[in-house]
């Protein structure tokens, strides 16, 4: 590898990395990329949600030649038991006029797409290369050490887009080891299904789309969630809980278990029957939310997407924040650049500060005592699913019974599994989470 130095060295190419990447490109600036992958989005399999308001901000003419797969027009909101689920739905005509919100894409083809974006402005990238670890001067950080002879690379700044629980900033010391109560293991298979059959079974035409998110006993009692996409000639499914809980039950259940009984529910295989699997994939999300976000700038270093735990869990949000971070990231160095200021801890706190006045840290910070109000809940993916599901058959169920009478079975039904001054008090955890 090259000696020469470069103004920023981008670890990664995902959405957070190539958002960096591009931004400090089309700048001027002189940045070396480097992937583990074969090609960026090799390692990316899963369907997933591209959010254009993120993208915009960094390409904003994209939808004229990125690989998109459907225009989302409906969410829909599930809450399941064993055999049903009570949902709500929204769904708009304003989804339908474009510029369009948000699209389903598949991560392998944007990915490749977005680092083609990359290379046109100027970056130049390296595949199939690990980085070892940060080369350091005392404090500073001055490049990285790459798995090949030679593999010294040095830089002003070092962008760390490698992903949950950053391996480098890890073995840096700058933040501790993995917490499992921090991260998700999700599990997601790309079915393939003919484009009109899809149309057919989500009330769709052209390249709309609908997404469906899976709550309660999908996850057997795990804090988790399903979630069910629709691509142009296939579907998305998956199923993510947190690792914590699958090692604190290892004889109990496993991701792939988990996602073979969520297809055979009977609210999900009739969507999904016919589809032939195409990809499987294992992954892991960072979603402990504002509380668990590490420092995310040093001397000569920033880290941005997954890396720093960029994760809006409440809204199932993440690319947006991935893109948005790197975005910020670049702009960072950029402004060191132009006012010919030396990258140390105190002048790269422009991101941090930058961050704290986007959205990503303000949507954080809201929900930050979410994911402890579900960890002590565990009602929320076992008793709520069954008894919210089956005040709903008793009451839709016309049988001859009175509905005053049934109103009273199902407030007994309620009290039987938790007392109404528990409901309420739980009630008010959410709303309380929520603030």
């Amino acid at each position: 590898m090259s000696k020469e130095k470069f103004d920023a060295i981008v670890v990664g190419a995902g959405p957070s990395g190539n958002a960096a990447a591009y931004t400090m490109a089309k700048a001027g600036l002189k940045v070396l990329q480097i992937e583990r992958g074969e090609y960026p989005g090799s390692k990316n399999v899963q369907g997933a949600i591209l959010y254009s308001n993120a993208l915009e901000q960094i390409i904003p003419d994209f939808r004229e030649d990125a690989p998109l797969e459907r225009h989302i027009i409906e969410q829909r909101m599930w809450m399941m038991d064993d055999e049903s689920f009570v949902g709500t739905h929204y769904r708009s005509d304003d989804y339908n006029k474009p510029p369009y919100n948000r699209y389903t894409i598949i991560r392998a083809q944007f990915d490749k797409w977005f680092s083609s974006k990359v290379r046109e402005a100027g970056a130049l990238l390296i595949c199939e290369t690990t980085v070892e670890e940060l080369l350091l001067d005392g404090e500073q950080v001055i490049g990285v050490r790459c798995d090949r002879l030679g593999g010294e690379v040095y830089a002003d700044v070092v962008v760390l887009a490698d992903g949950v629980n950053s391996t480098l900033a890890r073995k840096a010391g700058f933040h501790g080891e993995l917490d499992a109560g921090n991260v998700a293991l999700a599990v997601k298979e790309i079915l393939f299904l003919p484009e009109e059959v899809i149309q057919a079974r989500f009330n769709v035409k052209d390249e709309e789309g609908v997404v469906i998110e899976l709550m309660g006993k999908v996850t057997e009692g795990m804090v988790g969630t399903g979630f069910l996409y629709t691509n142009k000639e296939s579907l998305t499914i998956g199923v993510g809980c947190m690792l914590s809980d699958f090692k604190a039950n290892p004889q109990r259940t496993s991701p792939y278990t988990l996602l073979e009984k969520l297809k055979k529910h009977p609210s999900i295989a009739p969507l999904i029957e016919g589809g032939e699997m195409k990809e499987y994939c294992a992954h892991l999300i960072p979603e402990g939310g504002f509380n668990a976000v590490p420092r995310i700038y040093g001397a000569g270093w920033l880290i941005v997407g997954d890396s720093g735990g960029f994760v809006n869990a409440a809204h199932r949000e993440g690319s947006n924040l991935a893109m948005t971070s790197g975005r910020l990231a670049g702009e960072t160095v950029i402004a060191l650049k132009a006012a010919g200021q030396e990258p140390s801890a105190a002048r790269l706190k422009l991101y941090k500060d930058k961050m704290d006045e986007s959205f990503v840290m303000k949507d954080l910070k809201k929900y930050r005592k979410l994911p402890e109000v579900l960890h002590s809940s565990p009602q929320f993916f076992t008793a709520y699913p069954e008894l919210v599901n089956r005040a709903a058959k008793t009451f839709f169920t016309v049988d001859g019974v009175d509905k005053h009478s049934k109103e009273k079975e199902i407030l007994g039904s309620f009290r039987s599994k938790r007392s109404l001054t528990g409901l309420m008090g739980d009630a008010f955890k959410l709303w309380r989470a929520s603030r």
